[in-house]
């Protein structure tokens, strides 16, 4: 969850009549920020300056850091943290001008910002998640739209140099080249800039077209993005030939027969020719079309994920004991399959309280047991307490929707009933389907398309599946006409297992420089375990946690 960075500023104490109550809304914030720029008491002068006293320096230094480039800083659980911009802190009283020493000139008026919260839109490709990063150089989406902010003057100059002091935070984590339709940003923003009268389209011209800025909602003080949200809507596409049951004498189809699956022959296998190369597969596949009964029992083995269930195989760096995998998903819907182009898509939508991390290991398990044959309560078996392993689907088809804020929009709702829009107690509720044009607009013109471009030119899925049906190890034996996890498929924390399934790094992106190598290229680098991937995990709950959404 987002917290607030340790030792942050507090309000200096004061005496006041106990009997007077705290201003409430823009009042009590201009109180706090006045109280906040009093001189503090004790002040000594000396060379190049003034100093603090001891005291209020060490006060200082353990709650804001002695604000030196590349200086470490105590974070949580006392792990350090390196910031690489440079941190200097503004203390001048609100309006007042004062000079700064690089070249003179003098700053700009101090201006209040108001918490908010900032819905956005955004195609993941060529992105490193969501989440911001202290390397300015690493390119996320939360980066490029708070340089977005200081450029229009959103986020002051003295505040520009680390987001904490902001408050900035998010509804969801994506990770790397995933995309989404809506998130929410809540931070503290200077939502009034002279000269600027739409301060949405300003920030959009400054924002590039990959990232959209929906609307600012002037939200409560104590509106958290990420802790305020109440559930996400998530939507994962794959094209329909998944389903096309594993090559006759591959890895998968042995282990399946070894399994007792009668493996029936499949009418795609059956007309297909011996010498056919897998370009040659590719293009037979992307005629597939799913039979009714296919997509009966992919709707039949989805609702097994409905409800409290236990998710630890279905993410990573968890074990069964960790009560954080108790999830609930709310409800999983699979639409009618369209055709775009030669390929049918078929989309599954997720609505749920929270997703953990690779969330997509759930399409997965969803994919690979009904093409199988391997009967809907496998899905059950793998909330027990045995660990398997569940390869992810490819990053490629993972979008999110948008977050919902129910019980923070009942709660303002009530608050504004005695309220009109231009009160400035009034806060408006967070929904996104205000946006629903814009929203399928921009899904549509940056996500679907190119979407269904990569998978045309490369074949990514087509890859992951061969991928799938190549291996021959015990990691998939949970893949069986009984529905029943064996004790050959179950995987042991440092004990040895021979021929793990080790997943491909390509399967995780989401952009492809064009001519690139298809999917079913690649070198040995391109190869990655899922303990590898566990190894470099943050062992933190919290830090865990941060990586989900």
């Amino acid at each position: 969850m987002e917290v607030d960075p340790p030792g942050s500023v507090t309000e200096p104490p004061t005496e006041t009549n106990p009997s007077l109550k705290r201003p409430q809304g823009d009042a009590a914030e201009e109180a706090e920020a006045s109280a906040a720029k009093r001189p503090k008491p004790g002040p000594i002068e000396g060379e190049g300056g003034t100093l603090e006293s001891a005291d209020a320096s060490k006060e200082k230094t353990d709650k804001r850091g002695d604000g030196k480039k590349g200086q470490k800083q105590r974070g949580k659980k006392g792990k350090d943290k390196e910031y690489v911009r440079n941190r200097r802190r503004g203390t001048r009283p609100e309006g007042e001008e004062a000079t700064t020493p690089d070249n003179g000139e003098p700053k700009a008026p101090r201006l209040p910002k108001r918490p908010c919260a900032l819905l956005i839109g955004f195609c993941g490709d060529g992105y490193n998640g969501m989440q911001i990063q202290p390397d300015p150089k690493v390119r996320t989406i939360e980066g490029a739209l708070f340089d977005a902010l200081i450029k229009v003057g959103a986020v002051s100059q003295d505040n520009s140099d680390n987001p904490t002091k902001v408050k900035l935070g998010r509804a969801a984590r994506t990770d790397a080249g995933v995309h989404a339709a809506g998130n929410v940003v809540s931070m503290k923003l200077i939502n009034v800039i002279p000269g600027v009268r739409d301060l949405v389209a300003r920030i959009n011209e400054e924002l590039p077209p990959e990232i959209r800025l929906w609307s600012i909602i002037r939200v409560q003080n104590s509106f958290n993005a990420r802790t305020t949200c109440d559930s996400r809507k998530y939507t994962y596409f794959f094209p329909s030939y998944l389903m096309i049951p594993p090559k006759p004498e591959s890895g998968l189809h042995k282990t399946l027969k070894a399994q007792g699956a009668e493996c029936a022959p499949h009418p795609f296998w059956e007309n297909a020719d011996p010498a056919a190369t897998p370009q040659d597969d590719l293009k037979r596949k992307r005629a597939y079309r799913i039979t009714p009964e296919q997509l009966s029992a992919l709707r039949e083995a989805a609702k097994k994920f409905e409800g409290s269930h236990n998710f630890h195989n279905f993410t990573v760096g968890r074990d069964f004991r960790d009560r954080s995998c108790q999830r609930f998903l709310k409800s999983i819907e699979i639409s009618d399959p369209a055709v775009y182009g030669d390929t049918e898509w078929i989309a599954v939508l997720l609505h749920g309280q929270s997703f953990m991390l690779h969330q997509r290991k759930m399409i997965s398990a969803l994919v690979l047991s009904c093409r199988t044959g391997t009967p809907p309560q496998i899905i059950e078996e793998l909330y027990g307490p045995r660990q398997v392993f569940i390869p992810k689907m490819p990053a490629l088809g993972l979008l999110l929707e948008y977050p919902i804020f129910e019980s923070y929009s009942r709660r303002v709702a009530a608050v504004n009933e005695k309220l009109q829009p231009g009160d400035p107690d009034y806060r408006a509720p967070i929904d996104f389907e205000v946006h629903r044009a814009q929203l399928d607009e921009f899904k549509q013109n940056h996500i679907y398309a190119k979407m269904r471009s990569i998978e045309d030119q490369h074949g990514i899925f087509d890859g992951w599946i061969r991928s799938i049906d190549a291996y021959a190890g015990h990691d998939l034996e949970y893949l069986n006409p009984k529905g029943i996890v064996p004790q050959s498929a179950v995987i042991k924390r440092g004990e040895f297992r021979n021929n793990p399934f080790r997943e491909k790094k390509r399967y995780d992106a989401t952009s492809f420089p064009a001519g690139g190598a298809a999917a079913g290229g690649g070198s040995v680098e391109d190869e990655e375990s899922s303990e590898d991937e566990e190894a470099h995990l943050p062992l933190d709950k919290e830090e865990l946690a941060d990586l989900e959404g």
